[in-house]
């Protein structure tokens, strides 16, 4: 399945961004722990040249711990400031917080050596869709200002959130890429939700989601579903509509309710704390 998503809108947040650009002081980029880099546009680094810079990786409780900690050693050894979040979760605010003052003291030094009165940093919060990038601003400003949604494409325009203190926020709308060179890359977005279901064969997903699992987390689907992950990945899939009875008439398997039945035991994280791809596959 050669899975592609770029709608209309994201042309137009692009153009946008890129006007946007020059009213702000950082970029702040919001991306899915359990697909750190497949996660991350390549448009937004272009775009974020020469200001500072945050990484957030979002969704951190539903990663692998091991993984999350050798994802932010990755990307600090890049260069970047790197936090894990989980959005939901106003505690992991205070590291960002941190994390935001750390990365600007270098324009907040320059301002000061040129006489100019300190101003809250100004922030563009950007990433692509359903990372969380809505959720985090409301955990961050601790008040409900941007639309949020368990699926992509909820913000649709820019938004400025204005915090009292040091700093202001730009929401900006998810954006992807307009082709996935990789199929890999289109295959876990959509295995995590970046890609819209709606576009999506989700029979062919779940078997994509099973195969996968059984490389980079064996034993999890047995545990879970006390099944035989030795069988194919057809007949896994089926067996685990039988345990959950996931059934039409005469017995046979639903595979519209199996696949959905995965799918939403994976991303909620009912299957356990899963990253699908770790640094060693991008050295």
């Amino acid at each position: 399945m050669d899975i592609q998503w770029y709608p209309g809108h994201m042309t137009k947040t692009i153009r946008q961004m890129q006007e946007d650009i020059r009213l702000v002081d950082m970029v702040i980029e919001i991306t899915d722990a359990r697909v750190p880099m497949s996660g991350r546009n390549p448009d937004i680094d272009r775009l974020a040249q020469g200001k500072a810079r945050l990484l957030i990786l979002n969704k951190a409780d539903l990663a692998d711990e091991a993984a999350n900690a050798k994802w932010v050693s990755f990307f600090r050894e890049k260069g970047y400031a790197c936090v894990l979040t989980d959005a939901r979760a106003r505690a992991s605010m205070k590291a960002v917080t941190q994390a935001i003052e750390n990365a600007s003291l270098e324009k907040q030094e320059k301002d000061r050596k040129r006489g100019m009165k300190p101003r809250p940093i100004r922030a563009m919060v950007a990433g692509i869709p359903n990372a969380g990038k809505s959720t985090f601003i409301n955990s961050f400003s601790g008040r409900a200002t941007a639309k949020t949604g368990n699926k992509p494409g909820v913000t649709r325009g820019k938004q400025w959130i204005r915090l009292s203190g040091k700093v202001e926020l730009l929401d900006t709308p998810g954006l992807l890429w307009p082709k996935f060179e990789d199929p890999a890359v289109g295959e876990k977005l959509a295995l995590v939700g970046t890609i819209n279901d709606q576009i999506l064969n989700e029979e062919e997903l779940a078997l994509m989601l099973v195969r996968r699992l059984k490389t980079v987390c064996p034993g999890v689907l047995a545990a879970r579903y006390e099944t035989d992950e030795s069988l194919s990945d057809l007949a896994l899939m089926e067996e685990v509509g039988r345990r959950r009875g996931c059934l039409i008439k005469g017995g046979e398997i639903d595979y519209k309710r199996t696949a959905a039945l995965l799918l939403d035991e994976f991303r909620s994280g009912k299957l356990g704390r899963i990253t699908l791809e770790m640094p060693e596959e991008f050295v």
